[in-house]
């Protein structure tokens, strides 16, 4: 089992930045593939970003890519969404999510655990 918690969420105006850490903890070595995705009301969960075991590899939804950074820490079992230029259709619902495989795949039913989650709101 795998447990995952995130934190670092909140309010912030258009525009801004947030990083958003999640932290693993059990069985750890399993996490090969850390991902973040994110739900909206009335939305389904879309994809974010993930990253594979060794960092290396990453991959992001269109809609985020060249404002967020995922990486991770692997001695400290976290990983992080760095997120700037924050625009008001960010706001969601984030979850980090661990899979148990070493490719990086979009859907969510790929991957095997999730935090509970952490709200973002961008104000205009």
């Amino acid at each position: 089992q795998v447990q995952l918690v995130e934190s670092g969420g909140g309010l912030v105006q258009a525009g801004g930045s947030l990083r958003l850490s999640c932290a693993a903890s059990g069985r750890t070595d399993s996490n090969y593939v850390m991902g973040w995705f994110r739900q909206a009301p009335g939305k389904e969960r879309e994809f974010v970003a993930a990253i594979g075991r060794s960092g290396g590899i990453t991959s992001y939804a269109d809609s985020v890519k060249g404002r967020f950074t995922i990486s991770r820490d692997n001695a400290k079992n976290t990983v992080f969404l760095q997120m700037n230029s924050l625009k008001p259709e960010d706001t969601a619902v984030y979850y980090c999510a661990s899979r148990r495989y070493y490719n990086i795949l979009r859907v969510s039913t790929a991957y095997d655990y999730w935090g509970q989650g952490t709200q973002v709101t961008v104000s205009s």
